[in-house]
């Protein structure tokens, strides 16, 4: 229960985690694969890298190595959508890079996706709404 008169207003969302076993193998796929601009290391002086942060619009992709963390690893399995303006397009430059995707891209009446997974098991999906918002 809400503490009253104490008023909590969400602005907006900063990042999503994504969960992964080997940080510099999904460093690589995010990077040289879905071609995400990286512009953040998690490291402290000496130690292993712990994350790594990626562009993504106006939210930020954080890859977190869930061992450094003391996590115990599960993928993602809810998709994460990447925003792309054109998903057949998008999907076919992945496809060529080696990227099978889970299913037949979906129309839904509003929007395109195709659903894929990294590396780790995490599932992402390509996502374009047509629509206009009601």
């Amino acid at each position: 229960m809400a503490d009253e008169g104490v008023e909590t207003e969400v602005v907006g969302i900063d990042f999503v985690a994504l969960p992964t076993r080997d940080l510099a193998r999904a460093m690589d796929f995010y990077e040289n694969v879905l071609g995400l601009r990286r512009f953040s290391v998690w490291q402290q002086h000496g130690q292993p890298a712990m994350g790594a942060e990626y562009e993504a619009g106006p939210v930020t992709l954080a890859l977190m190595d869930c061992e450094r963390f003391g996590i115990d690893f599960q993928p993602h399995k809810l998709p994460v959508a990447l925003r792309v303006g054109d998903v057949h397009a998008a999907r076919a430059r992945l496809e060529a890079r080696g990227v099978s995707f889970l299913q037949e891209t979906i129309d839904s009446g509003v929007c395109h996706q195709a659903l894929f997974e990294d590396l780790d098991g995490n599932v992402l999906d390509l996502h374009h709404r047509y629509a206009p918002r009601a």
